[in-house]
């Protein structure tokens, strides 16, 4: 297969670039840097700008699957600069290959759209899935940050839905966080809270946590490919979510400590200030499972945190001793 990733140079994107290249597939990534001359990776990076159309669009002309990942990241403060850049980037980005798609006589057959878990609503009573699960926007008492997620969220799927592609699936990823042992990534961040003591609750630790072992992430996007019914809105995120403070005592003990010092909700906005970053995304209850997912017969290898929290210390552990 031929597949393209907008947006692609992120970590999300290099462990999909790096899967599908050694799975033997053709692999473009497109970056609004471009390539490099001294860049390590084997697959092509092309240019674009992730807002008008050029001369990327020909990559996709013949492709099998486009993965669009372009996006400003959201780990930074919600100022009004940054709020402008967060939408702009998704819009945009999203609008302008579907007029690539639109455009091309051998369209892709498939179009993956980078969306987020976080588009559900803050809730502990019960579970979001694609069935019956609340949107967000509408709770009470919530920060204006966390309403601004979510206008995010539905304006970057409405933009996805709008586009007119009618020989191309769409299919919405409402992605958990992706845990990796890679330095940079959102374990690698949390385990750094563990080994220094911090490892303990955040707020009052009843906020529930999605996330995905970063290999069941790889292998339900190769579902989607191969899947040709789902369409629409796909949960991608492990069936177990859990409680902030149940989820980071399971990360300490995978890891050995035996202690870690919590912080509470202004601690944690003392902290975020400082470190560039909102509250919301570790204050949000993201409740979230794949019910679509497992409908259709996918079968996840770490399907529970503490499993997933073990083999990913291990890894950790692994990958530095090999650089040291």
């Amino acid at each position: 297969m031929k597949i393209i990733i907008p947006g692609g140079t992120g970590q999300v994107g290099s462990l999909l670039a790096d899967f599908f290249y050694k799975s033997g597939h053709e692999v473009v990534v497109l970056s609004r840097q471009g390539g490099h001359p001294l860049q390590y990776e084997p697959w092509q990076i092309a240019t674009w700008d992730a807002a008008t159309l050029g001369d990327w669009a020909t990559h996709l002309e013949g492709s099998d699957v486009v993965i669009n990942l372009a996006g400003r990241s959201v780990n930074c403060r919600y100022n009004a600069a940054n709020r402008q850049a967060i939408m702009e980037s998704r819009v945009n980005s999203t609008r302008v290959i579907g007029e690539a798609i639109a455009q091309a006589a051998h369209p892709p057959r498939l179009w993956l759209q980078a969306s987020t878990a976080a588009i559900y609503a803050h809730r502990y009573d019960a579970p979001n899935d694609e069935l019956t699960g609340i949107l967000g926007g509408d709770e009470p008492n919530v920060p204006d940050t966390w309403r601004f997620s979510i206008d995010v969220a539905k304006a970057w799927e409405k933009t996805l839905d709008e586009a007119v592609t009618p020989h191309t699936r769409k299919v919405k990823l409402r992605s958990a966080m992706v845990m990796s042992p890679d330095a940079g990534g959102v374990f690698d961040v949390l385990l750094g809270l563990v080994r220094r003591g911090l490892g303990g609750w955040a707020g009052n630790g009843r906020q529930y946590v999605s996330w995905i072992h970063y290999q069941d992430f790889l292998h339900s996007i190769q579902w989607l490919i191969e899947h040709e019914q789902l369409e629409g809105a796909i949960n991608i995120t492990a069936p177990n979510p859990l409680p902030n403070a149940q989820f980071m005592s399971d990360l300490r003990k995978a890891w050995g400590a035996s202690f870690g010092l919590s912080a509470t909700e202004w601690i944690l906005e003392i902290g975020t200030f400082f470190m560039h970053t909102e509250t919301e995304l570790v204050l949000k209850s993201r409740r979230v499972i794949p019910t679509r997912l497992l409908q259709s017969g996918f079968t996840f290898q770490f399907p529970t945190w503490p499993t997933a929290a073990r083999d990913l210390c291990q890894q950790w552990r692994e990958r530095r001793k090999a650089i040291e």
